[in-house]
């Protein structure tokens, strides 16, 4: 342990509060609170730890804490640094799906619509619904028992809605605020409180349509009530007091948690949540965390009650979060968190041998290759390559993979502006260059491996700016293909020797990706500059022949070669002026001599 550390451990303060974990770039990599930061802290650098907790610890050489004067407070602040930074090991809910509602809008004349966004705009939201078409069949029940409006935008003529009897037509008839507002009233019983009223209401006015004969309308009065019937099936879980809760289980083994959330509407188990995480701290911890993060920075509406495990804080929940928390003992209630518990702990099973079969690749791959290579575990990699046709439009693009997945949003395309001719060495430095010195600037995290599409003349070209120019330390490999073009040697050092992989390891599958991916964006950017700028050559410098004409042009003769090909009088036939046809002709063919 550095002496850094040691000093700082010794002096921790014996009271609540925050810490933000940093690696040697400095970036902060872990968030965690404590209720003694003194004890939580230090229980990262003693004693025995799980595989995950021991890959966060020997990332850390510097950490920083906050004081707060309670609990919820740093329960609070955590959840905000978290936001704040991001941390590559706080990955709760990154990944957390919307789920659809319905909404009544806050309009002078108010629509019901599904939305996946839940917005402090005034309107009323139900829900979440199991899906898409749970949250559809309800609207169209909904539709034909209350005709709200039905545009977005109000139209200067009445629309089918109205003539089958969905809509009161506000674009051209007097709708009164109260009417509307008794529209809402039984819409808004109706999502809250079932259908029972509904239900014996249009019961009794079918059994008059029939009875004075007019079969039609109690044919429909029939069909609506099947329909309700079937959107409002009762589920095999339910509770009779119609009130909207959420119930939290988890479970937690070899330092990974799943959380199961059952959402329960009007007294329905409607729909659940699963997150699976690593988790680093006391698993109650965490999942208060994660129960805070769920509300507070994920939009989820809350309920009007939360179930939580009896070994949970439900005071803390309730401070937080200022709903009714409880942890029920017996009843229908316990039955609920119960399942919830047993979903979680064979969802954390049977996940876990997913996660082994893809550590393997990724993770574990990551760490034997930093052996091989005598380097610090490459968690994060950035690997280039370059794309030309004899020099024409260079380009090089970047792919990151971090902890051996691709990370998407991290890609980044460059046009070389320095470079002229094939010089393959020259953009490379360009490209090292801009990319690295950004980073500097932007005091962004920097990578610990840095992978080149090539060989000897590709690495010195890069080292000679990660190292002699930018000072920096990063490890700088290539990777050599064979004749076929496939991945054949990873190549590191001055001068470059091969690193010993097995051709059948994970490590080695895991270069090859690296390698492929960052071909082919590269490859795809290319094909895309090329084009761009090939079109702009042959017809942007004609006068008269705008965006309409070009796309006019080319869908008539199918490329640009065509174009060429053809006469100006056929040129004109697709109404071009017989100037521009004339100057387009001209202008084609001089490029075809250059």
């Amino acid at each position: 342990m550095l002496s850094q550390l040691k000093d700082k451990l010794a002096i921790l303060p014996d009271q609540p509060g925050c810490y933000l974990m940093k690696d040697r770039q400095g970036t902060i990599i872990y968030v965690g609170k404590a209720k003694v930061l003194k004890n939580r802290v230090r229980s990262y650098f003693t004693g025995s730890h799980d595989t995950k907790t021991q890959r966060l610890v020997s990332e850390i050489v510097d950490f920083e804490y906050i004081m707060t004067s309670t609990n919820i407070e740093a329960l609070i602040l955590e959840m905000n640094l978290i936001k704040k930074h991001d941390p590559k090991y706080n990955v709760m809910l990154k990944d957390d799906k919307s789920y659809p509602y319905l909404k009544i809008t806050s309009e002078k004349h108010p629509r019901l619509i599904t939305t996946r966004n839940v917005k402090k705009d005034g309107g009323k939201y139900f829900g979440p619904y199991p899906n898409a078409g749970a949250a559809n069949e309800t609207k169209k029940l909904l539709d034909r028992l209350y005709p709200l409006r039905k545009c977005r935008t109000m139209p200067d003529k009445v629309c089918l809605y109205y003539h089958i009897g969905q809509c009161l037509a506000p674009c051209v008839n007097e709708v009164s605020p109260v009417q509307n507002q008794e529209m809402v009233q039984e819409i808004t019983k109706f999502l809250r409180s079932g259908h029972t009223d509904i239900k014996k209401d249009l019961t009794e006015k079918m059994m008059k349509a029939s009875e004075e004969l007019n079969f039609e309308r109690a044919k429909e009065l029939r069909d609506t009530l099947q329909h309700m019937e079937a959107v409002m099936e009762r589920q095999k879980m339910t509770i009779n007091d119609h009130v909207n809760r959420d119930v939290f289980g988890f479970a937690y083994d070899k330092g990974w948690m799943c959380v199961q959330v059952f959402f329960v509407r009007q007294g329905k188990l409607i729909e659940r949540d699963v997150s699976i995480f690593p988790f680093y701290k006391e698993a109650k911890e965490d999942l208060l965390t994660f129960i805070g993060q769920f509300y507070l920075q994920k939009d989820h509406i809350k309920p009007t009650e939360i179930l939580v495990p009896e070994n949970i804080e439900r005071e803390l929940v309730e401070e937080l979060l200022e709903v009714k928390t409880h942890h029920p003992k017996k009843g229908k209630k316990k039955e609920l968190l119960d399942l919830a518990d047993q979903n979680a702990k064979e969802a954390l099973k049977e996940k876990f041998s997913l996660i082994e079969r893809d550590e393997d690749r990724t993770i574990k791959a990551v760490e034997r290759l930093g052996e091989a290579m005598a380097i610090s575990s490459p968690y994060r990699i950035e690997a280039f390559d370059n794309s030309n046709i004899q020099g024409t439009d260079p380009v090089s693009a970047m792919v990151t993979f971090l902890d051996g997945k691709p990370s998407r949003k991290d890609y980044r395309k460059y046009k070389i502006k320095s470079v002229e001719g094939p010089d393959d060495y020259g953009s490379m430095r360009e490209v090292v260059r801009r990319r690295y010195a950004r980073l500097l600037k932007d005091e962004l995290p920097l990578p610990d491996l840095i992978v080149i599409d090539g060989g000897k003349g590709q690495i010195a070209a890069a080292q000679e700016i990660i190292e002699d120019e930018l000072g920096l330390a990063i490890p700088v490999c290539g990777l050599a293909k064979d004749e076929k073009h496939r991945t054949s040697q990873l190549l590191m050092g001055d001068p470059p020797i091969i690193v010993p992989l097995k051709r059948d390891s994970h490590e080695f599958y895991l270069l090859q990706r690296i390698q492929d991916e960052v071909h082919r964006f590269a490859i795809t950017f290319h094909r895309q500059t090329r084009s761009k700028t090939f079109f702009k050559s042959a017809l942007d410098d004609v006068s008269g022949v705008g965006e309409k004409r070009k796309r006019q042009l080319l869908k008539h003769f199918g490329s640009v070669k065509k174009m060429k090909e053809a006469t100006i009088e056929e040129i004109r036939d697709q109404g071009i002026p017989i100037k521009v046809a004339e100057t387009l002709y001209q202008k084609l063919h001089e490029d075809e001599e250059n």
